[in-house]
């Protein structure tokens, strides 16, 4: 540990070396994101046929321009766009990008060094180290669980890498909170994208209900109002009526909560959703196969 404490201080030998590398790697697989005039941040190239990832409040429109370390520009088109997680796809016609490494996020541990990489006050390529504080949700941002390190991040840094120091991207960096930075996790990158370019879908319509309850309270709720023959809800037993009121033991927090629950999910995967049927609580279990999902960037 003292090597990695003198690389981190800005000293040499092999861990510094290997560090230089990884800043290397990162740096190249970095790019600028710009939406109009308005500021923009960075995002990191998830595939190399052209496919980049940012954060949703970086990438607000439904077009971005996305400038890759070398200088090269090109016009994105925003085909995904979860403002809950804070997450955007972009695609432009490309190949051989400088994609990134991948890291499994569920392997990541407290005290761990990561690096955080983007493009914050008008610099390039800037890289910041740090350790790893909690992989858990943060105070006032939701049940989802966020990368919580101490590196230093500012304006620009947000959409940009959260690395091991091997150099394998771990999280999508996303906000401040609590003078520690918060990292989207790759494994929820990787849900956000779905299996290969799908995401879940149930094949419903619903629509937003309040339910009464006991003491003068109101519940949230979501009317089931058609069903797609043979999609996941229906091979779920999943009816027009009933009334969804949570998933996976949460009940819903509003119109939203459905979608966080599907954003947390992958095809092949199974979600519990709780519900109302005349009037009785009853829950059916939602398995995600390949013909119930649909491409990025449609509606889910």
């Amino acid at each position: 540990m003292a090597s990695v404490a003198s690389a981190l201080s800005g000293g040499s030998g092999p861990v510094a070396d290997e560090l230089a590398v990884t800043a290397a790697l990162l740096q190249r697989s970095t790019v600028h994101v710009r939406v109009g005039r308005m500021g923009g941040g960075s995002g990191v190239i998830w595939q190399p046929d052209g496919l980049v990832i940012t954060n949703a409040h970086v990438a607000r429109g439904p077009r971005a321009q996305v400038e890759l370390s070398d200088g090269r520009t090109f016009d994105a088109e925003v085909v995904a766009h979860n403002a809950q997680r804070d997450l955007a796809a972009l695609r432009f016609p490309a190949a051989d990008l400088p994609a990134a490494i991948i890291g499994d996020s569920d392997t990541l541990r407290v005290a761990q060094v990561v690096a955080a990489v983007g493009n914050p006050l008008g610099l390039t390529g800037a890289l910041t180290l740090g350790i790893i504080h909690a992989i858990a949700p943060a105070e006032g941002r939701g049940r989802q669980s966020w990368v919580q390190a101490d590196v230093h991040l500012a304006p620009g840094n947000s959409g940009g890498p959260l690395a091991d120091v091997q150099g394998r991207v771990v999280g999508i960096n996303s906000m401040v909170s609590g003078n520690l930075g918060l990292a989207v996790p790759s494994n929820a990158v990787q849900r956000f994208l779905g299996v290969d370019g799908v995401r879940p879908r149930l094949g419903i319509t619903l629509q937003p209900v309040v339910i009464p309850s006991g003491g003068g309270r109101s519940a949230e709720g979501l009317l089931v109002l058609e069903v797609q023959p043979g999609g996941a809800a229906d091979r779920a037993g999943i009816g027009i009526g009933d009334v969804l009121i949570g998933a996976g033991g949460t009940a819903f927090q509003g119109s939203d909560g459905i979608l966080r629950a599907l954003d947390e999910t992958s095809v092949g995967f199974e979600l519990s959703l709780e519900m109302l049927r005349g009037g009785r609580r009853t829950s059916a279990l939602v398995v995600f196969e390949p013909a119930a999902s649909q491409p990025v960037g449609q509606a889910a």
